[in-house]
């Protein structure tokens, strides 16, 4: 990967640590259900090391939300307060897909006011140099961004090759950035491959699973997508094979996607694909894993998958792939996050008769999470990959931090990144970051029109982590508090 550059801020926060002392001398692991890793030998050169998770500090709102501006502050308030009421979140998606939407007049007015309001809070800005600008303002405040064209799902070769142009341009703005600005570049592989023809992949691919002999002719060398504790519902009869048809549409969808592979290795920014509902997940994971083998080298994980920890079979898939990636001498990155389509899932499975495939509790789900992390984290300090920790949760957040201190993953080591997404748990990121970790924003950009189905939809998946920021508006209302203490007197 890319030398990052350490924004000044960070580096005059960072703690330099030569002692010797075993790894597991400070922090109990994450997991108890995890063997820890060997420890390792002392080092022989000053190590340069995060604070340890007892140095976050989340409290200190001056020095917290010292980048932001008190008219962002003011709008972060309000707009997160707003997203927090669920009746608002329903008739705000209500409104923006009904046909008053498309009322002349009234159109440009709801329009005007979600680029004011929602749109400039969530997103980067509706053209490359918007996008830009804002990365440049992230990272002057020590944070990065992982730049991703707000598209929805293809439904033909058209919308294919138009979201692919548009992802081609991510790139590029990415590329021209500076080195430290841009951690990843997101992917939809919906959006580059027909949905329908995803899901016809995923019956064959689970069909596979199920009869081994079954043969799939266009499948190319991959890393486990399934494990035994996968659901399989989905797929209830043989289904046919691709069509001629079906097989050339495939080929040009893996042509757009091993050139987005290609263009970000050359431009030394990892692609990490974003993961989607298990109707398609293991077509999309096909994807992942079959190009990882090709563009994945040494110990560059340019290619990065995602998994979903509100899964069941999540910690267990995430095993099997590592391992298989390590026999293959394949650096593997993954993304860890709880996952965003909790209601669909639970609906279609019990629609076929069967239990959700999302753990039974919420309290299941944070301890796959962090297990998951503390697997990720023991490997990526003995070995090669990488791990982006996507959560917005503080508890995870903290034990994280105290098992890369724990396993001694440096600032300097870009193998680890923490992500939340734009305009949201900004009080986490801006925590860590103060830490000496890395810190990116999930940042989609494009034109107004185009990105709110994209907006939408993210604000029904994420209704809950919406509602649950209420320590980040308790900390933007303390510090907007002492602002205007500070004016005043």
């Amino acid at each position: 990967m890319a030398t990052r550059v350490i924004p000044p801020r960070i580096l005059r926060k960072l703690r330099y640590n030569t002692a010797s002392k075993p790894l597991n001398s400070v922090h109990p692991p994450l997991s108890p259900t995890l063997s820890p890793s060997p420890c390792l030998p002392p080092p022989t050169s000053t190590v340069l090391r995060p604070a340890s998770a007892a140095d976050l500090n989340f409290h200190d709102v001056e020095k917290l939300f010292s980048h932001v501006r008190t008219s962002t502050l003011l709008r972060s308030t309000a707009v997160l307060h707003a997203t927090a009421v669920e009746p608002f979140v329903d008739f705000g998606t209500w409104l923006m897909r009904s046909n008053l939407a498309q009322v002349p007049g009234l159109h440009e007015l709801i329009l005007g006011t979600v680029r004011s309001t929602f749109y400039e809070h969530f997103c980067a800005g509706e053209d490359a140099p918007t996008a830009a600008s804002s990365i440049h303002a992230l990272n002057h405040a020590g944070l990065r961004g992982m730049l991703v064209y707000g598209v929805e799902d293809a439904l033909d070769n058209e919308a294919c090759d138009r979201n692919f142009t548009a992802f081609l341009r991510t790139i590029d703005v990415s590329r021209s950035l500076p080195p430290s600005s841009v951690s990843f570049v997101i992917v939809k592989i919906t959006a580059i491959c027909p949905m329908s023809l995803l899901e016809r992949m995923g019956d064959l691919l689970r069909w596979q699973h199920k009869d081994p002999s079954f043969n799939l002719p266009w499948k190319q060398e991959c890393l486990p997508i399934f494990s035994e504790a996968s659901p399989l519902y989905h797929t209830r009869t043989r289904p046919e094979p691709l069509t001629p048809e079906e097989e050339r549409d495939l080929e040009l969808a893996i042509q757009r996607f091993h050139e987005l592979c290609q263009k970000c290795a050359q431009a030394n920014i990892p692609l990490l694909v974003d993961a989607e509902h298990t109707t398609v997940q293991p077509a999309i994971d096909y994807f992942t894993y079959s190009s990882a083998i090709l563009h994945n080298k040494d110990d560059n994980a340019i290619v990065y998958g995602t998994i979903q920890t509100y899964l069941k079979d999540a910690k267990e898939r995430l095993l099997l792939t590592v391992m298989a990636a390590e026999k293959m001498g394949i650096p593997m990155g993954f993304k860890l996050v709880r996952g965003a389509y909790m209601s669909s899932e639970t609906k279609l499975a019990e629609s076929l008769g069967y239990q959700s495939p999302i753990h039974n509790t919420i309290d299941d789900t944070h301890k796959c999470f962090n297990d998951c992390s503390s697997f990720m984290l023991e490997k990526i300090a003995n070995g090669p990959g990488g791990v982006v920790l996507a959560t917005h949760n503080m508890e995870s957040g903290k034990l994280a931090a105290a098992k890369a201190h724990e396993v001694g993953i440096g600032k300097v080591n870009d193998r680890l990144e923490f992500a939340q997404l734009h305009g949201m748990s900004d009080a986490l990121s801006f925590g860590l970051s103060n830490a000496g970790f890395q810190v990116s924003k999930y940042m989609p950009f494009g034109p107004v029109e185009t990105v709110m189905p994209y907006l939408l939809r993210r604000a029904e998946e994420n209704r809950g982590v919406l509602a649950a920021c209420g320590f980040d508006r308790q900390l933007m209302r303390k510090e907007l508090g002492r602002r205007l203490k500070a004016a005043v007197f």
